[in-house]
């Protein structure tokens, strides 16, 4: 099982303790890059598709690095709106 398919399957069992370094590198596998869009964007920051122009916006987690639930839920609906889960 690919580095990938191991953080599908963790997202998608919905855990308390997702970090968004794991969202991070699993958008960066399905093709998004991270785009901190000017200096007034706070922690809000988009993922946007190379290919497709397809957006993600999360709000990156502080002071921690975990995900809240409504979050994954939020990336879930996306990747599973974009047919890649």
């Amino acid at each position: 099982m690919s580095k990938r398919d191991k953080l599908i399957d963790r997202l998608l069992k919905r855990p308390i303790d997702f970090e968004y370094d794991e969202a991070r590198s699993l958008l960066a596998k399905f093709g998004y890059k991270e785009d901190n869009r000017g200096r007034t964007s706070g922690s809000r920051v988009a993922f946007v598709h190379w290919e497709t122009g397809h957006i993600i916006r999360l709000h990156r987690p502080h002071p921690g690095n975990i995900l809240k639930k409504y979050q994954i839920e939020q990336l879930i609906e996306e990747l599973k709106n974009q047919g890649v889960v």
